[in-house]
C-alpha cells in the first residue's frame, strides 16, 4: 500500500515536470521564430554589417558605444541569438531531468543543441567571409540557403522537442513503414526548398529592387539578369511539389481525427498564397516579407508537427511507468 502511494506521487511529480518542460520547450519554439524575424529585418534592412567583420564583439566592444542604426538592429540580433543559446541548454537539460530513457524528446533535444552550435558558426562565418549588406557573389547565396536550412531544421527540432515531451512517446513507438517514413522526410525536404529559395527571391528583391511588375517578371527570364533574379522561378515551382505532400498529409491527417491540425495547416497554406502573390504585386516591402516570413515559419511548426502525427501515431499518457520507480 504504502509502495502503491510512493509509485503514485513520483509519477505525478514527475508527469508535472514534463508537463511544464512541454510548455518550455514551445515557448523557445516562439522565441526562435522571434529571432528568425529580426534575422530577416537585419538582410532586408542592410545591417549585416553594423558590427562590422568582428565576432562576437561588436565593431571591437563588448557593447557597442553610440552606436549607427544598422549597429543597434545587428547587436540586437546577436543578443537576440545568445539569449536562445541559453534557453535551448535550460532545455536540454530539463528534458534528461523529466523524460526516461529512451524517450524521443531526449533525442531531439540533442539535435537541437547541436543544430544550434552550427547555426552560432554559421552566423560567425557570414560576418567574418562579408557575405552581409551588398554582397552580390556565389559565396554569400551559397551560405545563406546553409544557413536557412540549418535555421528551418533547427525550429523543426525544437519542434519535434516539444511535441514529443508532450505525448511522452518512444523511438520503439515509432510507425512500422518505410513509405510514410519516406513520405514524411521528402514532403518536408520539399518545403525547405520552398523555404530557401523564397528567402533567396527575397534576397533578389532586396538587392535589385524592380521598378514595376512587368520589369521583374522580364528581369526572371533575361540572361543578362544576376543569377538571384534568373533562379527566382524555383520557389513556386517547389511549391508545388511541396503541395503534393500536403495534400497527402492533410488527407492523412483528417482520417486519423485530426482536425484541428488539418484546419490550421490548411489556414496557414493558404495565408501563404495569398501573401505571395501580395509580394509579386506589391514588389515586396520589407513589412510584408516579414509578415510573410513569420507565416512560413508558422506553416513550418505545423507541417513537422503534422508529420511526427504521422511517424508517431501512438500516444502514451506519461511516458512513465510504475515498474520503472
Amino acid at each position: 500500500m504504502a509502495t502503491t502511494a510512493i509509485s503514485t506521487t513520483v509519477e505525478r511529480r514527475w508527469t508535472r515536470s514534463r508537463v511544464l518542460a512541454t510548455r518550455y520547450a514551445w515557448g523557445i519554439v516562439g522565441y526562435n521564430i522571434l529571432v528568425i524575424l529580426w534575422g530577416a529585418l537585419v538582410r532586408a534592412t542592410g545591417s549585416g554589417a553594423g558590427c562590422g567583420n568582428h565576432w562576437p564583439l561588436c565593431n571591437g566592444q563588448v557593447v557597442p558605444l553610440a552606436p549607427r542604426v544598422d549597429t543597434v538592429i545587428e547587436f540586437t540580433h546577436r543578443c537576440m541569438t545568445g539569449g536562445a543559446a541559453f534557453a535551448v541548454i535550460g532545455l536540454l537539460l530539463w528534458v534528461f531531468r523529466s523524460t526516461l530513457k529512451g524517450q524521443a524528446a531526449r533525442g531531439m533535444a540533442v539535435v537541437s543543441g547541436l543544430l544550434l552550435l552550427n547555426e552560432a558558426f554559421l552566423g560567425a562565418l557570414l560576418v567574418k567571409l562579408g557575405y552581409v549588406t551588398g554582397n552580390q557573389s556565389l559565396g554569400r547565396v551559397v551560405m545563406l540557403s546553409v544557413h536557412l536550412s540549418n535555421t528551418l531544421l533547427l525550429l523543426g527540432a525544437l519542434t519535434l522537442t516539444a511535441r514529443l515531451l508532450g505525448t511522452g512517446q518512444r523511438w520503439r513507438e515509432m510507425r512500422q513503414g518505410a513509405l510514410r517514413f519516406l513520405w514524411a522526410v521528402a514532403g518536408l525536404g520539399a518545403t525547405l526548398l520552398v523555404a530557401v529559395s523564397g528567402s533567396l527571391a527575397a534576397l533578389g528583391d532586396t538587392l535589385y529592387p524592380s521598378v514595376s511588375l512587368r520589369a521583374a517578371v522580364a528581369a526572371d527570364f533575361s540572361k543578362t539578369a544576376p543569377m538571384l533574379l534568373r533562379v527566382r522561378w524555383v520557389h513556386p515551382a517547389s511549391a508545388v511539389v511541396a503541395g503534393a505532400f500536403v495534400l497527402w498529409l492533410v488527407a492523412t491527417a483528417w482520417r486519423q481525427g485530426e482536425h484541428a491540425l488539418v484546419r490550421v495547416i490548411a489556414s496557414l497554406l493558404a495565408m501563404q498564397f495569398v501573401l505571395g502573390a501580395a509580394d509579386v504585386l506589391l514588389l515586396a516591402p520589407v513589412w510584408l516579407q516579414l509578415i510573410h516570413l513569420f507565416g512560413a515559419d508558422l506553416y513550418w511548426v505545423a507541417l513537422v508537427a503534422g508529420a511526427a502525427m504521422l511517424v508517431f501515431p501512438e500516444r502514451s499518457t506519461t511516458g512513465f511507468s510504475k515498474q520503472q520507480v
